[in-house]
């Protein structure tokens, strides 16, 4: 038997019990159905995975019910007992990654080639952020002539996590991780196109010793639970993977109850490749930021800002590495490039074809479906492109790769900038003080310099403009789900002013 027919019998066996009994959401520790459901497909050939309860605003009140009343409990645990829990939840996962991957594959189209890490690196976040529990509350001592100020950091109480469908565990373990090492409780909406592996992660946590109503998922779409999340007045703050026309509508729909809202937003992200780069490895680069996890990622570099003096032989490689790319089945090991996610989204890539002729574009590789079943698309480039067209504004979020040209620095930040959005940049450039000047003035909340997204999990995440508003990772995560607190202390009897005194 091959690794695919491998993989298809083992998936076939984590797939029967959801099959059997579907997904359910999960609140308080016990499993809760509806009268009302969805069926999840799988965008590999559009079949039935199984049906999922559609959660409503009353599902979501008991979740956040929980969530409220497991908070002082959650909170109050020896830093040392909810460190333990932590790490034996990155050990479940990594005991579970074959199932996590798999699953993961069959339910988002995404390639074994990457999901097969994705499962470890949501472990290494569950370490990571257990290992700084002790800290996280620690403060400061701030002396002043008359007092000792003191800061201190508390969990802000319990939260909303809304996760997008592209590689739903591993972002699902950067939101979840840091607020549970943070001391909040959280109620979890997956993605309604990809919920299987949210269900593996709350069983974990659970085995691994996560008190009832610590970790909640209710499962359903953006506009019922999705909604009835963001506005429930027992949730302080919401965290957010996804658009940012979502991202908007999460702020209105939070305002009334304050809510504090950390956003993860969409990107079109450029990577700038200089004539006096090291072509080869800005090409690999460049080919695998959009490429890989099919496109579908918002740090993609999804528009290439590539030198008039090195173009043609630049997009000459491109063209014949594209055409390489081994689009095929997820669960073989040799595919690059799996099915998109949905009709829906698979339609909305595919329009792009025809939008990129009518404005004048070439499409040099690709540009077309890939297979007659699925949701597959063949790996695309367009050249000839000009920073105007719809196809270097919009984010496309596919397989799909525009390269514009330049022809100085200045003309490079320029295009670089015009945009919406503000998530990543990248520049390939072996020019010190440029690189230096560009990147203080690319508007991007993540640059690299001649390397591709190397996630470091200490450094800050997120982007500005319609890119985002707050950060992920190390510290910047726990200032998101604690409060700062001050607390000063008197050191001798300063004067207080006497108002009313005889």
């Amino acid at each position: 038997m091959s690794k695919l027919d491998d993989n298809l019998a083992a998936l076939d066996g984590h797939l029967a019990r959801f099959r059997e009994t579907g997904i359910l959401h999960r609140i308080a520790g016990a499993d809760h159905a509806n009268a009302a459901t969805f069926d999840t497909l799988s965008p590999v050939d559009e079949s039935v995975i199984c049906q999922v309860a559609r959660g409503t605003a009353a599902d979501v009140d008991k979740a956040a019910t929980a969530a409220h009343d497991a908070f002082p409990g959650w909170r109050d645990m020896p830093a040392t007992e909810r460190r333990a829990i932590l790490i034996r939840i990155a050990e479940g996962i990594e005991g579970r990654a074959e199932e996590i991957a798999l699953c993961e594959c069959w339910d988002t189209g995404q390639a074994y080639k990457f999901m097969s890490k994705a499962a470890l690196r949501g472990a290494e976040n569950f370490r990571y952020f257990a290992d700084q529990v002790i800290q996280a509350r620690d403060g400061q001592h701030l002396k002043s002539p008359t007092l000792m100020n003191i800061t201190a950091r508390v969990p802000i109480g319990p939260v909303g996590v809304i996760t997008p469908w592209n590689t739903p565990f591993m972002l699902s373990t950067w939101k979840i991780a840091p607020a549970l090492a943070a001391g909040c409780t959280v109620v979890h909406k997956p993605a309604e196109a990809s919920p299987l592996t949210a269900r593996l992660l709350v069983e974990i946590a659970e085995e691994a010793g996560l008190p009832p109503g610590v970790l909640n998922t209710v499962n359903g779409f953006g506009e019922e639970a999705g909604k009835a999340l963001c506005e429930h007045p027992k949730l302080k703050a919401i965290a957010f993977v996804g658009e940012s026309r979502t991202g908007s509508q999460i702020v209105k729909q939070g305002a009334d109850t304050l809510k504090r809202n950390h956003l993860e937003l969409g990107g079109k992200n450029p990577v700038i490749v200089f004539d006096d780069a090291d072509l080869d490895r800005a090409l690999d680069a460049v080919i695998f930021m959009i490429y890989s996890i099919n496109g579908e990622r918002c740090t993609s570099s999804s528009r290439l800002l590539v030198q008039d003096t090195i173009r043609a032989e630049f997009e000459a490689k491109l063209v014949e590495r594209v055409n390489r790319i081994k689009v095929g089945h997820p669960l073989d090991p040799a595919t690059e490039v799996g099915p998109l996610i949905s009709a829906e989204h698979f339609a909305k890539v595919t329009s792009y074809f025809d939008i990129a002729r009518e404005d004048g574009a070439t499409i040099a590789a690709g540009g077309a479906r890939h297979g007659e079943a699925g949701y597959f698309v063949q790996p695309t480039l367009f050249t000839g492109a000009t920073n105007d067209m719809r196809i270097a504004q919009e984010e496309i979020f596919g397989p799909v790769l525009t390269s514009i040209p330049f022809g100085t620095e200045k003309e490079a930040l320029t295009l670089a900038n015009d945009t919406a959005y503000g998530l990543t940049g990248y520049v390939w450039t072996n020019d010190l003080t440029r690189a230096l000047r560009f990147t203080d003035r690319l508007e991007a909340g993540m640059i690299w310099v001649n390397s591709e997204n190397v996630r470091h999990l200490p450094t800050p995440f997120g982007g500005v403009k319609a890119s985002g508003i707050g950060r992920d990772g190390g510290d910047w995560s726990f200032e998101f789900y604690m409060e700062q607190k001050h607390i000063g202390f008197a050191t001798g009897q300063h004067r207080i002013t006497k108002l009313g005194a005889a």
